[in-house]
């Protein structure tokens, strides 16, 4: 019997998928750079470095989600997104979990402006809002989810809680996880999918998915990000 790649069932046609994909090249192009120019002008031009924010080149809170450091650094992140990725989009759809990545990573960035001097680049900022995220549909669904929820919810607290924790060595940047985590934390309560059971027009209890404004939660978000960045401009 044909069996088709699991790694192609499990991310087929969706942003995920993408988002692999994307970062790879990227990944690619930073190497070639290194080689033909001498350095990585992607990371030159897209990573978190302080000095250039503050001039202005405020792209730098998404583009270093897209940039890597090394081959290791690049594995480990595309391989957590694999994981818990196509999951998480299943939920929210793929728009929504386009913008839930994009907003773990540009609070991870943002935090790791404000508290870090360092250079910093990676997804995993994104990818923390990710994990956030799933912690907060657990904990809002916990009660379609049964027994099952707080199991579920400890092994999640506990994937923070070992990924912080070696966060803390040298090189890591621990401000963007904690970012990361705030803003997917932020976007998954106010804008995440949360179910209900209601009575349908037989008597029936089904469970119905509660809409939420999204539009109202990104333009929130939006003017809490840009909020946070003015006062750290200010104050500086």
């Amino acid at each position: 019997m044909y069996r088709r790649n699991a790694f192609i069932d499990r991310v087929r046609n969706t942003a995920t998928l993408y988002l692999i994909i994307i970062t790879t090249i990227l990944y690619l192009l930073q190497n070639i750079s290194a080689v033909f120019f001498g350095s990585d002008l992607l990371l030159y031009f897209g990573a978190k470095i302080n000095a250039f924010i503050l001039s202005g080149q405020f792209w730098r809170f998404i583009t270093p989600v897209f940039l890597h450091g090394s081959l290791i650094h690049i594995g480990f992140n595309m391989y957590a997104l694999y994981t818990i990725g196509p999951s998480i989009e299943r939920r929210y759809g793929m728009r929504s979990f386009l913008l839930l990545y994009v907003f773990g990573g540009i609070f991870g960035n943002i935090f790791s402006f404000i508290f870090s001097p360092n250079i910093s680049l990676g997804s995993s900022t994104a990818i923390f809002g990710l994990i956030a995220a799933q912690a907060v549909y657990i904990y809002k669904n916990r009660a379609l989810l049964g027994n099952a929820a707080n199991p579920m919810l400890r092994n999640v607290l506990m994937m923070i809680a070992i990924n912080l924790f070696l966060g803390l060595s040298p090189g890591i940047d621990n401000w963007g996880h904690l970012g990361g985590l705030v803003g997917g934390f932020l976007f998954a309560w106010f804008a995440g999918p949360s179910y209900g059971i209601a009575e349908n027009p037989f008597g029936e209890n089904v469970v119905v998915r509660e809409e939420k404004r999204e539009i109202m939660v990104v333009a929130g978000l939006i003017l809490l990000a840009a909020a946070i960045v003015l006062l750290r401009l200010l104050i500086r």
